[in-house]
């Protein structure tokens, strides 16, 4: 009963997760979506992809506890799984109670939404700077990097 988009892989063959994570987080980031849930192995590699795009809050939850928590003090906009570790019925379960779960809107809360925001804002800019990796460059130049 709940309205989506799928941007899933539609097979069981191995691919790269920030090809369909990051145009969901961007529809979520865009208001095209309210929020998006995101699956894979760990759910630890699409998680960290994701938070790298501006405006998305995404948490890695196993459990109920974690899944509330991220919606409702931290306004989690996103929720990854591993659907190698946490069960299906699990995760159907976790799934309806945070697109259910309000955010608690509050000071403390807001200001520490402001603090992640402000994070994220500031990779994203100094990751968009052409000589970003400049240094590391030049030490790999200078052999100080090994395999």
């Amino acid at each position: 009963g709940v309205a989506y988009i799928d941007y899933g892989t539609h097979s069981t063959d191995s691919v790269d997760y920030p090809d369909m994570a990051v145009p969901a987080c961007d529809a979520v980031v865009s208001g095209q979506c309210e929020k998006a849930l995101l699956f894979c192995g760990t759910g630890i590699g699409i998680t960290n992809a994701v938070n790298k795009v501006p405006g998305a809050r995404c948490a890695l939850v196993r459990d109920m506890t974690s899944a509330l928590y991220a919606r409702r003090e931290l306004n989690a906009n996103i929720v990854g799984f591993g659907g190698k570790i946490t069960g299906e019925f699990l995760m159907a379960d976790i799934m309806l109670a945070f697109l259910e779960e309000p955010y608690e809107k509050t000071p403390e809360h807001d200001a520490l939404i402001a603090k992640i925001d402000a994070c994220n804002k500031a990779d994203a800019e100094a990751q968009a700077d052409p000589h970003f990796f400049d240094e590391f460059l030049e030490k790999w130049d200078r052999g100080e990097y090994h395999d």
